[in-house]
């Protein structure tokens, strides 16, 4: 949800998948919206044909008179294995001053994105997000927040969430069941001025706002939930607009509740959502009562009342009755007393430190269930095996893990090995699901007979029946077995009623048995259950050959390249290669701009059919048509795609689309391979030299033919400025000199200016060339666009511009231009899309502007500064993030230092930064197992253990510049220089050093 204005909703729905998920393209996703008669909006969302939509948008609004927005969801991923999905509604509300985020009050504790710190709440007492709140800060009011936070609440018997403006006396609520949909967080970009600089990139002029997220199955981010195969989640959730009540005590549906202290006793306020007659209104103390009255509660009028109560406790309660006696709505204040705060995460061991074999699968689960970004599963899973070669769990996940990575043949000996195990000693295993899926490892490989044994034997145990009986169904329709498969579905149906494939499945059968009739009905029935059940509705194509019904059913599918893709793949996992054949044809006509996987699949099928000499010419059709837009990401497309490059053998287009899958899955060596032949067959394709450009420097490690790949690609097409940022980076990062870059950007100026990242690398080389006058005409004259993470980077060059400046002012003291120059560092400009984080490091800066304040005579206002410049963490580490403690800026505490006349303790920050880059010189790097991102833009994989040798020399040599050591400093600057021309500290230092 998207846009909220004051207490009333207007926006869209906003949906994120995973990121292994992702569309080709982002398109709307499906949708029906409802006003009943008492106001409430319903919002259907529709989510059976979506799953590979990352991100889509649904447009709505609520006025007033609306009562209050329901969203009925259902998440249904219809693939064969075990898949995990992430569910969080995101309403951005604006915010003012007064805003404050109301949590149920049994919430005292929040956690952090992955539940890697906590804060007690809502008066924060400790270091969150790196700010000291020790003072206790309630970090409830957006006011108090000066950095960008999230907070998400543990745990909560309630079922509301919500945020309200204390000034307008206006608010907004999530309502939802806390069983299903546990999910309360906030989220801001702080009320400083970093903040408000996103503010104003974010939003047109409604100013600040935060994002009041509400997650389904999930408590945190990341916190994913599994659907097992075929499974359906549903879920609902209510946004309800409501005034006057403060921050409320609980709500439902229907009522919203707040009780309160106030003079001469407690205040009860309540505002109906929609009309209640006749209700009982209580208020008692330790079970006397101390209130009662009969009312009818409406939207209108907000009910309000004074009780006579001395302090409210825990044997407080407030509560409304409907007229059989029902409760309501209830509360009661929670118990005196601190309750526990909850530790925050722990990183993962090792897995040779870990010490089982089952905290090696559960390790090794989680981090396949959490996609974690550096960690992989596979490496838990194998050293377990290492142990223990039998150990069924983890057989079991090695197997299914390579079925997700497309490796069927691979997979297989780990599934066997988990059912020799599991029957060892008893023929029929407690669980069946090796049995199932080995079942699918078969089948993708076409051995279908086998396939059916082990789908069947899976099926001997309930938790598998429904999944297991829909195969079996699949393979009795490929086998032309139709009684049989009748049976086997209506088996599925039994266990799973709301699987819309077996739906589907089954009319395909009543079809072909005749039974046209029973098949009508049970389309009806399925479109009344889902309006987007494609598969039925072909089929009522199918059987009627209407037109009107055709085109209908198209205008429903919109132009949209996955739909008809998911509904051939229907086809293709029941072996019913006509009807793929059927819907590949519909696909043409209803689609403007067909993707080539609907020709790589209809390829398959004909193949399949014996039509071999149109299977050829369908894939010579596919082969001629763009592949830009599209990415290819089921399992299914590797075997088509497999299919069409031994079946044509100039296949180009395929085997480059089947590089991009294998790549996706990191299967490396598959993917190279793919991408070699395909430029062996065409080398015109930039885009396929580029991604094996890629793979060369990142997995084969060779740097030159990277250069010639990714060159090459782009003398093909000079006006891709992706590339030529791509090719960029990769000069950067083999430490090409700093006038050849700026000499290649110079001759593709126009294509270079198009993008932020390269105009900033342009003002970057012309600072590193000392050509400050020109990066800062450059950096002012241009509105830039960050992105989130990347924060720092534009700051950061109008800065060093600006300093390297005041230097050359200071030595020709000019002090009143170096102080006029100076004293820009420390204001950020709104052209530069950014501002200044609270608590920023500005050690440099105050101490230049005491040196030009020291040479302007004004001694006092010097001094002030260098005392500044002296304050500080003093503790060098390992500085990655935008918002970490730079070592440069210890140095200048040092400097400061001296300027004070305090040379023991400048001294000391020298000898910090000189003992920490000894001791840390030789440490081999390993990424923080919380680490989501760098700030850097990783195209080109680093060696991270040769970054923190050029940090830790880096460190070395401004400890001895310090210390007037000018010899060893050079030493190590001239090291650090040689590993990375690009540091930019090790070179204005070095300049610095040379220039004492």
């Amino acid at each position: 949800l998207v846009g909220l204005t004051g207490p009333w909703i207007s926006g869209g729905i906003e949906f994120n998948w995973p990121q292994h998920h992702r569309p080709s393209t982002y398109l709307p996703i499906d949708f029906t919206i409802e006003k009943e008669d008492d106001g409430t909006v319903t919002v259907w969302v529709n989510e059976q044909e979506r799953m590979f939509h990352q991100k889509g948008m649904a447009g709505f609004t609520l006025r007033p008179g609306c009562a209050r927005l329901e969203i009925r969801g259902k998440l249904y991923y219809p693939t064969p294995v075990p898949q995990t999905f992430l569910w969080w509604a995101n309403p951005a509300v604006a915010v003012n001053y007064y805003y404050q985020s109301v949590f149920p009050a049994d919430v005292h504790a929040v956690f952090d994105h992955g539940k890697r710190d906590v804060s007690t709440y809502p008066i924060a007492t400790g270091v969150y997000y790196k700010m000291d709140y020790s003072a206790g800060v309630d970090i409830s009011r957006y006011k108090n927040i000066p950095v960008p936070t999230s907070y998400m609440a543990i745990q909560s018997r309630y079922d509301f969430v919500g945020g309200y403006e204390n000034d307008s006396r206006g608010g907004v609520l999530h309502v939802a069941d806390h069983h299903v949909s546990p999910g309360k967080k906030q989220w801001t970009w702080g009320n400083g001025d970093f903040g408000q600089a996103w503010d104003r990139n974010l939003t047109d002029s409604d100013g600040p706002y935060i994002e009041l997220m509400a997650g389904v199955f999930t408590d945190n981010q990341p916190d994913f939930t599994w659907l097992q195969p075929y499974e359906q989640k549903t879920f609902t959730q209510y946004f309800i607009p409501y005034r006057e009540l403060g921050v409320v005590k609980n709500a439902s549906r229907d009522l919203i509740m707040n009780l309160e202290e106030t003079a001469g006793g407690v205040v009860l306020k309540l505002l109906a959502v929609r009309k209640l007659d006749n209700v009982r209104i209580v208020v008692s103390k330790a079970g006397r009562t101390l209130f009662e009255t009969e009312r009818t509660l409406t939207v209108e009028e907000v009910f309000e009342q004074i009780v006579a109560l001395d302090g409210l406790d825990e044997t407080c309660m407030a509560a409304v009755y409907d007229q059989s006696g029902r409760v309501l709505l209830s509360w009661s204040p929670e118990p005196k007393g601190t309750k526990p705060t909850p530790e925050p995460a722990k990183a993962a061991l090792d897995p040779q430190d870990v010490a089982s074999t089952e905290q090696l699968y559960l390790t090794g689960l989680h981090l396949e269930q959490y996609r974690h970004a550096t960690y992989r599963p596979e490496d838990y899973y194998l050293e377990a095996l290492r142990r223990d070669p039998s150990d069924v769990r983890n057989n079991n996940a090695m197997g299914l893990l390579l079925i997700r990575k497309g490796q069927f043949v691979k997979a297989e000996p780990y599934l066997r090995q988990a059912i020799a195990t599991l029957t060892e000693r008893n023929p029929n295993p407690y669980d069946g699901e090796p049995y199932y899926n080995l079942g699918v490892a078969l089948k993708f490989q076409g051995r279908n007979e086998e396939a059916y044994d082990a789908f069947y034997k899976a099926c001997w145990n309930a938790a598998w029946q429904g999944p297991g009986y829909y195969a079996l169904a699949q393979l009795s329709v490929a086998a032309g077995n139709w009684d049989r498969a009748l049976d086997e579905v209506d088996n599925a149906l039994l266990r799973n009623w709301h699987n819309h494939r077996a739906r589907h499945l089954k009319t395909i059968i009543l079809r072909n048995l005749g039974r046209e009739a029973e098949a009508r009905a049970l389309i009806e029935e399925s479109l009344k259950i889902d309006p987007f059940n494609y598969g039925v509705s072909f089929e009522s194509c199918l059987m009627s050959g209407d037109v009107a019904a055709r085109k209908a059913l198209q205008q429903l599918m919109r132009e949209d390249n996955h739909n008809y893709e998911e509904l051939i793949l229907d086809y293709a996992g029941a072996g019913c290669w006509s009807e793929m054949v059927a819907v590949a044809d519909f696909a043409e006509e209803g689609v403007q701009s067909p993707s080539p996987m609907l020709y790589y699949y209809k390829a398959w099928a004909l193949a399949s059919l014996g039509r071999h000499t149109e299977s050829l010419e369908t894939i010579k059709k596919a082969e001629v048509l763009p592949a830009d837009p599209f990415f290819p990401n089921r399992l299914e497309a590797i075997i088509a795609l497999e299919y069409a490059s031994r079946a044509y053998d100039k296949a180009s287009k395929a085997l480059y689309l089947l590089g991009d899958i294998w790549y996706d899955k990191r299967q490396y060596p598959e993917a190279i391979a793919a991408w070699e032949k395909s430029i062996e067959i065409d080398d015109t394709y930039p885009t396929v030299l580029r991604n094996l450009a890629l793979a060369s420097f990142n997995k084969l490690h060779d740097a030159g033919r990277a250069v010639e790949l990714l060159e090459k690609a782009f003398a093909l097409d000079q006006t891709d400025g992706r590339i030529l940022m791509e090719l960029d980076q990769l000069y950067k990062r083999i430490n090409r000199s700093h006038e050849f870059r700026l000499a290649h950007l110079d001759q593709n100026k126009k294509v270079a200016f198009g993008r932020d990242d390269l105009y900033l690398e342009y003002a970057t080389l012309l600072n590193q060339l000392g050509r400050y006058e020109e990066a800062i005409a450059m950096i002012d004259s241009r509105k830039f666009h960050p992105w989130e993470g990347g924060e720092g980077k534009v700051p950061a060059q109008y800065q060093l511009a600006r300093v390297e400046l005041v230097k050359q002012l200071l030595a020709k003291h000019d002090y009143a231009k170096a102080l006029e120059w100076i004293e820009q560092c420390f204001v950020y400009p709104p052209n530069l899309g950014e501002g200044k984080l609270q608590g920023a490091q500005e050690n440099d800066f105050n101490y230049f502007k005491g040196c030009a304040l020291e040479g302007l005579g004004r001694q006092d206002e010097a001094k002030q500064c260098f005392l500044a410049a002296s304050k500080g963490l003093s503790e060098p580490a390992a500085a990655m993030y935008y918002n970490d403690q730079k070592p440069d800026k210890i140095f200048y505490q040092g400097l400061a230092l001296l300027k004070l006349g305090e040379t023991a303790q400048a001294q000391e920050r020298f000898d910090r930064l000189i003992g920490y880059g000894q001791e840390h010189l030789d440490d081999i790097f390993k990424m923080d197992y919380f680490a989501v991102s760098l700030p850097d833009l990783q195209i080109w994989e680093d060696d991270m253990t040769r970054r923190n040798r050029i940090h830790c020399l880096y460190l070395m040599g401004l400890g001895h510049m310090g210390r007037g050591e000018h010899d060893a400093a050079a030493r190590y600057f001239n090291e650090a220089a040689c590993l990375d021309n690009n540091h930019q500290g090790v070179q204005i230092h070095q300049i610095m050093n040379n220039n004492r």
